[in-house]
């Protein structure tokens, strides 16, 4: 299989008719014949632009003759090379590069270049196409030594063009050639990709199952990249590795001490082992953003203190007093980019919870960073904990390069205690299907090779480099538009003007005003500064509304439909992650999208002329001006104090009524009531009560409906019926019509 990776020479004389062109071109025309491509340059204006070729190119030839190496500090003066050199080095150790001269020699060049390079050549000394043959040995040995073991054994595989009688039914796409949609289908996904997903039958390929073979490699390979002790890929999402970690170690009645705006598939394994929770529960701001849980939440005594308050929980450890709380999961980072300092919960925690799991579904490129230092999980020169082991759960496709549902399971041994494998893949085994998708399993095992430092280490520079650049773009904005109005972004009020700053430029402070979590403790939290939140109009921290405000649904409702699409939306702010495939085309894009809705909305266009595809959907705000729609929405979070019953809603104590595997046994047997809104208070509901956004269950089946949420769910009806178009969608809230009568009602459990 043949991959394009050109040999890139940079020489002004390139395209020249002197002697030096003429020899650098029989060169490429030697390589040229033995099937290799060659791009020719003649500048090194950038070395920027050229250094980001690493990634395309097999090797590079610079020519150490050009004018362009002429300076005053240096004899000879090499300045531009050593500064592309540097740049290449910063990402790639390993990509070949040569240079070559007539006049110069290596005598002339310093050891901290000699040392980067895999060649020298003098022109002339010797013929063309030896020297080509040279290059390509090294350029082949390098690319051949790119991919990791799984890519490696699938390539092979992919290309071999042997028959197969096993699944899939397409039979490497052949299937999809017999009917016109197939064809299409075909052209679209491409033959590679086709005949890339095989069964697990494929002994060559190994067993994600068992984790033999190149699977296993590719395990031990990513492991290895992480500084892990094991890695275990997911083929079903960071969802599916979170159930995994709780089914290897936890069994009914357990207590588990779970963070209390954990992500739902917690909750979901909460319910299928038929543990018993006791929450920590996190700060919120009134933006809605999520806080860091209180450092003091954490120490023993005040888990204990939750454990006597929750009667199942009282209750199974009198049975069993000599259990310790089976786990302890926290989402790190949180959606909105707070992390926690894990030495200081290794420190507290350790040997008191048997297993620690964090979930880091949106963290899994702080590893590879010392801007994240003691802020992840499992890393390099982190101590071990002497009694619990370490989980970490990273969803691959979310930050770095996997596809979609690739997800993996870190594990960090203790000192007293090795991760049981044999226990573990039996958990393994009852989430993971029988016949995983290869292109997933390979993405995993890409992305992990990506990370590779310096490679990984970079990426991960560029993205903090860009996040931040969008901040400061956004400040300009800001400065130049005056007493006028425009957005926020979310942070620290003092930023690095060059550059990506240090870690404590990012450490929430107690005196700090601008995160809204009120005292938090020094050290314990920072903001990743990949996350950005950007804040409208209307509303601040604080919780006070302005007299006039652009609620973020309308402006996120704008970007999508002039082709900008973001994370989440919230009452007045909207997410963005700076993942390592962001570009500046796409911030500086998103930054122009913004001021031509500020221009519009100041100018209050009406909807059917700037958003004509909402008009269409929703005729009722047809003719309305974007100032106008945006006032309205704003008079009714003002008018209800949404601000406030969000943010109350999640702080306020929740109550068990039962243990969540027994409301949901309830549900599974029907015994069940539908209740109206009006009357849930008081109510246990037998469903997962969750706001999009942000996507965190309220309610856990077996807790009861308070005073506060039953206020939430109130407003949520008016509004949706007031504003179709920006509904509030709420998993649980059944909303429907029937006979012309409308019913919003949830399933609780059957008094």
């Amino acid at each position: 299989m043949k991959f394009r990776f050109p040999i890139l020479i940079i020489d002004e004389d390139f395209r020249s008719e002197n002697t030096s062109g003429l020899g650098i071109r029989a060169l490429a025309e030697a390589m040229e014949q033995e099937g290799a491509e060659v791009i020719g340059s003649t500048s090194y204006v950038d070395l920027s632009q050229y250094a980001q070729q690493q990634s395309r190119a097999s090797a590079f030839i610079l020519s150490i003759d050009d004018e362009e190496f002429s300076g005053s500090d240096e004899e000879p003066a090499i300045a531009n090379l050593r500064d592309f050199i540097q740049e290449i080095r910063f990402k790639n150790n390993d990509i070949p590069i040569f240079l070559y001269g007539e006049t110069r020699t290596s005598s002339h060049i310093p050891n901290d270049i000699l040392r980067e390079l895999h060649g020298f050549i003098h022109m002339f000394e010797d013929t063309p196409e030896f020297v080509a043959r040279h290059i390509l040995r090294e350029a082949r040995a390098y690319t051949d030594g790119l991919a990791p073991p799984f890519f490696r054994a699938l390539l092979e595989y992919a290309s071999d063009g042997s028959y197969s009688w096993h699944c899939p039914g397409h039979s490497g796409g052949v299937a999809f050639l017999k009917s016109p949609v197939g064809q299409m289908f075909h052209q679209f996904f491409g033959e590679n990709m086709l005949r890339a997903d095989v069964c697990n039958a494929v002994e060559e390929l190994g067993q994600l199952l068992d984790h033999t073979g190149p699977i296993a490699a590719s395990e031990r390979n990513a492991a290895r990249i992480f500084n892990a002790d094991h890695c275990f890929f997911v083929t079903n999402g960071t969802s599916t590795s979170n159930k995994i970690v709780w089914h290897s170690c936890v069994a009914a009645d357990d207590i588990v001490v779970v963070d209390r705006n954990c992500h739902k598939s917690i909750l979901h394994a909460i319910i299928m082992t038929g543990a018993i929770p006791v929450f920590l529960t996190p700060t919120r701001n009134n933006l809605g953003l999520i806080g860091p849980i209180p450092l003091s939440e954490f120490t023993p005594e005040s888990i204990q203190r939750k454990i006597d308050a929750n009667p199942f929980a009282r209750e199974a450890q009198q049975r069993h007093p000599e259990r310790k709380p089976r786990i302890l999961t926290i989402t790190q980072s949180t959606y909105d980019g707070i992390v926690y300092n894990v030495e200081k919960l290794k420190g507290l925690l350790d040997g008191k919870i048997d297993t620690l799991h964090f979930d880091e579904a949106w963290l899994p490129h702080a590893t590879f960073h010392s801007f994240y230092r003691n802020m992840h999980a499992i890393g390099q020169d982190q101590p071990l904990c002497d009694e619990s082991i370490i989980f970490a759960t990273h969803s691959t496709h979310k930050l770095l390069a996997g596809i979609s549902q690739a997800s993996q399971i870190l594990v960090k041994d203790s000192k007293g205690k090795k991760l049981d494998r044999h226990i573990f893949n039996e958990a393994y085994l009852m989430h993971t299907s029988t016949s995983p998708q290869y292109a997933i399993i390979a993405s995993c095992d890409v992305a992990a090779a990506m990370m590779e430092p310096p490679g990984g280490t970079a990426l991960v520079e560029e993205s903090i480099l860009e996040a931040i650049n969008f901040r400061r773009a956004m400040r300009k904005v800001d400065a130049e538009w005056g007493d006028d109005w425009w957005f926020e972004v979310w942070g620290p009020d003092e930023i690095a003007e060059d550059g990506i700053g240090e870690q404590k430029d990012w450490v929430l402070g107690s005196s700090d005003n601008w995160h809204g979590f009120g005292n938090v403790a020094e050290g314990f939290n920072m903001l990743d500064p990949i996350k950005a939140t950007v804040v409208t109009p209307g509303l601040n921290v604080a919780g006070q509304f302005a007299e006039s405000g652009i609620p973020a649904s309308i402006v996120t409702r704008y970007l999508a439909e002039h082709g900008v699409i973001v994370e989440k939306t919230g009452l007045y702010s909207f997410f963005i992650m700076f993942t390592i495939g962001i570009t500046k085309g796409r911030w500086n894009t998103l930054v122009s999208a913004l001021q031509q809705f500020k221009d519009d909305y100041d100018k209050n266009l009406p909807i059917w002329k700037i958003q004509p595809e909402f008009a269409q959907a929703f005729p009722i705000y047809e003719s309305v001006g974007l100032r106008d729609l945006s006032q309205r929405v704003h008079d009714a979070y003002r008018q209800s104090d949404i601000a406030r019953v969000t943010t109350d809603m999640y702080l306020s104590p929740m109550e068990p009524a039962m243990k969540p595997s027994e409301a949901y046994a309830k549900m599974s047997h029907g015994e069940i009531d539908r209740v109206e809104i009006d009357q849930l208070e008081g109510r246990s509901t037998a469903v997962l009560l969750t706001p999009y956004p942000p996507g965190i269950p309220l309610l856990i089946p077996g807790e009861r409906f308070n005073r506060t949420i039953v206020e939430y769910l109130k407003f949520a009806k008016m509004f949706n019926g007031t504003f179709p178009g920006f509904d509030t969608d709420i998993h649980g809230l059944v909303d429907e019509v029937i006979d012309g009568n409308r019913r919003c009602y949830v399933d609780c459990v059957r008094e």
